[in-house]
Order: C-alpha cells, then structure tokens, then sequence
C-alpha cells in the first residue's frame, strides 16, 4: 500500500478490525447515472436546439467548446444537482460527465470552465432568448408522436426572491422581498413545460398576461392549426383583456375570478340557502355543505356577459363563496370540481421546476442571463421529466419527485477506465434498482435490454 496517498482518519473500528481509507480508488465518478441523459438530450435536441438561436461571434481558431457543448453540459449538470456555473469548475474533470458530453474520460478534453459559461451566460441578447422561447414551445409540439385533439395550457407565476441587484428585480408587497415573478405554462395531462418567462417581480397585468398567451397560442397553432386549446389559471388570469384574447384566438377558458363588491351581492342568497341547508340537515361541527350555481355576469370592464360559477360552503365557521369565469360547457359542479380544481397539479410542476432544478437561481446582474438561465434549467427539467416517463409504467418512479429520481438513479458511484479499444464502466454490485434502471436506460438505446 502506498502510505504517500492521503487517508481518511477518525474512523472507528468495527468488531474489532480497524477501518484504513484512503484515496486510492481510482477514477470514481458519484454521478454514474449522467450517462442516461445523452440518449435523452439527443432524442430531444434541446442544446443543439438553444444554441442554434445564440449568434456566436467568437474566432473559430481559438474556440474550444461550442455553445451546444456548454449548453449540453450546464443542463447535466443542472439535473444532477449542480446548480450553478462554479460546479463545473470541479466537474469539468469528472470522467462520468466527460462521457456524458461526448469526451473520452482520461484522454479526451476536459470540460469549459466557470469563465467561460459565464460568458455564454451574457452572450444571448434578448431578441435571441425571444427566439429561444419560440423554439421551447416548437419543442413541446415535437414531443408528440400524435398531435393531440384538444391540450389544457395550465399558466401561474411563482415568486424567486433574490439577493443582490439584479435587472428588474422588483419589491413585492405580497411576498415582503426583492424578487422576479416568473410566469410558468405547462401541458395539464403531461407535465411537460411549455414557456417559463422571467419576470419583474410584479403582479402580470391583463395586457401583459394576454400578449404571453398570443405569442403561445399563436406558435402552438403554427405547429397544430386544428388543436383545440383550453386556458386554465387562477385569478390573477381572470381579466378581460385575456379573456377577450382567448375568445378571439377561440380558445376555452376556466380562470378563477377575484371576488368584488358586487359579486358578494349577487352570491349573498347563495350563501344564506346553503347555510340554511346545513343547519336543516343536523350536520356535525366537521361536516360541510357545499353546492354550486351559476349566472351571467358583466363586469364594468368586461366587454360582454359571461358564464360566472360560484361554490359555496357551509362550515360550522360560517359560509365561504368561490368564483370561477368560463365559456367551457357542463354543469357548474363537474366545471369547478373536476376541471378548475385539478390545476392544484401545476403547483407540484412548479415545485419540481424551482425546488428540484433551482430555477430561481438567478443571480447574474442582467436580465438577459438570468433568462438564459431560467432557459437552461428548463432543458433540465425536459431531461428529467423525460427520465420520469421512461421508469417502467406502473413503477413507483412514475410519479416520484425529480430529487426522488436523482438519488435513485443519477447519484450512482460509478468506476471508468479507458482502455485501448474500449471503456469500461464499473457499476455497484449492491445497486438495489439495477433491473429498472437497465429498463430505463433501454427506452433510449436502439437496442433494448
């Protein structure tokens, strides 16, 4: 044993036998499971995909990586936990994600670094990263073999608190900080993100609202001219001018409507029906009543009459009112219960876009490449939404969170050795998940297992 190699003290012994560790064990990548996303970043072809709308005005001869290789990269290494450009300064050697980006693990060149992905950070001007957003949604439309009869678009802005000066950041009352309100839309029935725009950190006006959902609407019909498209938001969406917009576009709606002065006057019967009913029936102090109704309101603002549904309940605290506004078809009850309430699953697409990726990592100082960023993080989210959809159909993989997914099957130690015709890649023996994870990494193989 060479005693030169630094040891790892401290450790007690176990029945008697002394633990000696040291760092002797070769090429060792903790990240083995990087090497399934290739397969899928190429299926997708996200990186090629992004840097094709980034003009690159760097000297050919004195460029090392291309945009799409930093792109490839940042995006691994984003879905592995790495969140932000200084992780690659270590990374940049590790053997795993060496391979995963198409270069040999020990003879082959190794990764960008920090500097450099800073600067890809700022290249992309805000005309490109509007192309970059068109090319997003042109990707969702690609991700289907069969174009679909009808798609729910499920739209909500989120708040990313920031430390520092950023462009834009602005104070929100609401949330008591500093932050950007990015807008996310997402496909309801596939989790697969649509646009996520970064934001002032501001409540979206109804003219700003409507003038993302043109610009989304418009490209997804440019791929699927017969889809039928139907919005769904909460009442931040519920204004006339977006409304107005989707009718013109002739989409459905179903928004959630704030509550007014005169709205409490028109459902004030409603409560007081519902709340008779509730102490009629003799129900207990937990039980609820609830029942629905509708009617054909205008608002002062509001350029014609539309369908409004309210939801009441009754609770031992008194009756609450809910308003929905809508031109879809149905009964109130299906409408609100079955179709509004079901946009509670953006909030998990949310969450696995901001918890999981750390899109609010927007630290840079322009507004241009905290957006590339916020970009770069929803190519992650593509590659493990994509790594979710390949886990065996009735798995319990198929409805496990992105952090769930990566300590399964990307934090993997991982032994590489380039020999001279081939690499070898040593997986644990002691993998517990070794027969899923062989069928996952087959979904993006020309040969199954």
């Amino acid at each position: 044993m060479n005693e030169t190699i630094p040891f790892l003290p401290g450790l007690s012994p176990v029945a008697g036998k002394e633990l000696c560790a040291r760092f002797d064990g070769g090429r060792l990548s903790s990240d083995g499971g990087v090497l399934l996303f290739p397969g899928i970043e190429r299926r997708l072809g996200i990186a090629d995909l992004l840097a094709s709308c980034v003009t690159d005005e760097r000297t050919p001869a004195s460029t090392t990586h291309t945009y799409a290789d930093m792109i490839r990269a940042r995006m691994f290494a984003i879905a592995c936990g790495y969140e932000d450009c200084d992780d690659l300064d270590s990374l940049r050697f590790d053997p795993a994600f060496k391979l995963a980006c198409g270069r040999l693990s020990e003879s082959g060149d190794d990764l960008m670094s920090q500097p450099t992905l800073s600067r890809l950070e700022n290249a992309p001007s805000w005309r490109e990263l509007g192309r970059m957003g068109l090319s997003l949604i042109d990707l969702f439309c690609d991700s289907f073999k069969i174009v679909p009869v009808r798609i729910v678009l499920d739209i909500d802005d989120t708040a990313d608190r920031v430390h520092g000066g950023q462009q834009l950041a602005l104070f929100n009352a609401h949330y008591d900080d500093y932050c950007f309100q990015p807008i996310h839309i997402y496909d309801a029935a596939s989790g697969k993100p649509i646009l996520s725009l970064l934001r002032p950190g501001k409540r979206p006006s109804g003219a700003e609202a409507a003038g993302i959902l043109r610009h989304v609407i418009r490209r997804v019909r440019y791929n699927w001219p017969r889809v039928e498209i139907i919005v769904r938001g909460d009442g931040h969406y519920g204004t006339p001018e977006v409304m107005d917009l989707l009718e013109e576009q002739g989409c459905g709606y179903i928004l959630g409507l704030p509550t007014n002065a005169r709205l409490k006057l028109i459902g004030q019967p409603w409560c007081e029906d519902v709340a008779t009913r509730r102490a009629l029936s003799g129900a207990g102090h937990g039980d609820k009543v609830r029942r629905f109704f509708q009617t054909a309101y205008q608002a002062k603002s509001w350029s014609r009459a539309r369908r409004v549904v309210a939801r009441v309940e009754a609770t031992s605290r008194g009756a609450d009112i809910r308003f929905i506004v809508t031109n879809l078809p149905g009964r109130a009850k299906l409408l609100y219960e079955k179709i509004y309430c079901a946009r509670g699953r953006m909030e998990n697409m949310i969450k696995d876009h901001k918890l999981y990726t750390k899109s609010d990592r927007t630290s840079c100082h322009r507004w241009e490449a905290n957006q590339f960023r916020l970009f770069l993080h929803t190519g992650a989210y593509w590659l493990l939404h994509r790594l979710r959809r390949a886990a065996p159909r009735r798995s319990r993989w198929r409805t496990a969170t992105f952090e769930t997914l990566r300590r399964t099957f990307l934090k993997i130690a991982v032994r590489i050795e380039e020999l001279k015709s081939r690499i070898k890649i040593a997986l644990p023996s002691a993998y517990p998940d070794q027969s899923d994870l062989v069928l996952i990494a087959g979904k993006f193989t020309a040969q199954g297992p």
